[in-house]
């Protein structure tokens, strides 16, 4: 067997680029046609050339066909696979076989009986009584489904059941004592474990191999490739179809005469003016209104506003409540009464002042401003001294007045002129005083 870089007048360091230009000139210095003198040995040097340039244009298989190198020349013979009565690494090259066809010499006649032999000593090897089944390589008319397939899927994941005892490196017979001969077994065991996995990888690295250059692949990969691009255009295909259907549904949606847009807006102005006649703006007629209501004191639309929030809100302290209930418990907390009281009392001093005024005596001086605690203290005392409102037909004398501020509690009725309530000190008054006296201070404003 000669060496690939021999065949192509190459050193072991050449580059790709100097590989693929041997390639070129040896191709046409040995080709068949150029050769008609002797066409037989112009085709066999031809393999050579060819079957070089395969493995050394390859990266990977050249780095593997360099640590291999000098066991793959010597077919097997003093390298790691000595057992190996096929001598596997030299089918690693193109010239074992013959053109792609069943002849004997030819590429599924060679590797079907490569496998076929490695296949037997796996069966003879194993160390259990199991059946193993190996599927078969086929040949060039065989279906890639059933069988190129299947064959390929199994041998590319190969794992040897063979023992490989030849690889032991020490004779356990002549170990000294037991812990010599335990230490022996463990080497056997690892160098047979390394042997099994080395040469499990040698035959899944053949499979891949020939994969690589079997025309049912190759032919199978073509076609996938031709359904591919079949479906890519025929997915193109539709989607043209369906650009095309959707042009035309927006070009028949754009000349509905009932969608465009100058008949929408002759509709609205139509509608709009009919609106307008019928109705009218409406803008005069809300002034009007509003400035009717203003004139007449707020309006109709206000006082019934007032009016309906007049039960939830309290005009002494100024604050509106969510509901009856909480107005009630508002009414019946001693911060209302103080303050109605304080609030009727500013509401009679402020009638005295209007009377006096009217009947042209001169008004006292005005009191000054009280301070925030005066005021509360103020309100206070008003409230533990609360005079009773009087009635429409009698007026405050000065006699009840001065009862009322020295704090001499009388009682009275409603129909009695002038009567005032009692003091109440510490007391809480009841629920029936309480609502009277509200009723008096929203009737004082």
């Amino acid at each position: 067997m000669r060496c690939h870089y021999e065949a192509l007048g190459l050193p072991r360091d050449a580059s790709a680029g100097d590989v693929k230009r041997a390639h070129r000139r040896l191709a046409l210095l040995h080709h068949p046609d150029k050769n008609p003198d002797c066409p037989e040995d112009a085709t066999e040097q031809f393999k050579l050339i060819q079957a070089a340039y395969d493995v050394l244009s390859d990266p990977q298989e050249r780095a593997w066909y360099d640590n291999h190198r000098e066991a793959i020349l010597r077919g097997g013979q003093d390298g790691e696979a000595e057992d190996d009565s096929h001598k596997l690494l030299q089918y690693f090259t193109g010239a074992c076989y013959s053109g792609f066809t069943d002849s004997p010499q030819g590429f599924y006649a060679v590797y079907r009986a490569v496998f076929a032999g490695i296949a037997e000593q796996e069966v003879e090897g194993a160390p259990s009584a199991e059946e193993l089944t190996f599927p078969t390589f086929g040949h060039s008319g065989s279906d890639y489904q059933t069988v190129v397939h299947s064959f390929y899927a199994h041998w590319q994941s190969f794992c040897t059941h063979r023992t490989l005892s030849w690889a032991e490196r020490f004779d356990t017979r002549h170990a000294d004592n037991r812990w010599h001969k335990r230490a022996m077994e463990k080497e056997n065991r690892r160098a047979c474990e390394r042997a099994r996995r080395q040469y499990s990888q040698l035959v899944r690295q053949l499979a891949a191999f020939v994969r690589r250059r079997d025309p049912r692949v190759q032919a199978h990969r073509l076609h996938l490739q031709q359904v591919n691009a079949q479906k890519h255009q025929r997915a193109q295909q539709l989607q043209r179809q369906q650009a095309q259907r959707q042009a035309r549904l927006a070009m028949e949606y754009q000349e509905q005469s009932w969608v465009k847009l100058s008949d929408l807006e002759r509709e609205l102005r139509q509608m709009e003016a009919q609106y307008q006649q019928e109705f009218g703006d409406g803008s005069e007629e809300r002034s009007s209104g509003e400035e009717d209501g203003l004139g007449e004191g707020g309006g109709g639309e206000m006082v019934q506003d007032h009016d309906a929030d007049d039960h939830f809100f309290c005009p002494a302290c100024d604050r509106t409540f969510q509901s009856v209930k909480t107005m009630r418990n508002h009414e019946r907390s001693r911060r209302h009464r103080e303050t109605v009281a304080l609030l009727r009392q500013q509401l009679e001093a402020e009638e005295r002042e209007l009377q006096e005024a009217q009947s042209g005596q001169e008004l006292p001086p005005s009191a000054p401003r009280l301070s925030k605690k005066d005021r509360r203290k103020k309100r206070h005392k008003v409230f533990t001294d609360t005079p009773a409102s009087p009635t429409d037909s009698d007026t405050t004398d000065s006699d009840s007045q001065s009862e009322a501020e020295s704090g001499q509690g009388q009682e009275g009725s409603s129909g009695e002129e002038g009567g005032i309530v009692g003091q109440e000190r510490g007391g809480r008054e009841q629920d029936g005083s309480t609502q009277e006296r509200a009723e008096c201070a929203s009737q004082g404003e």
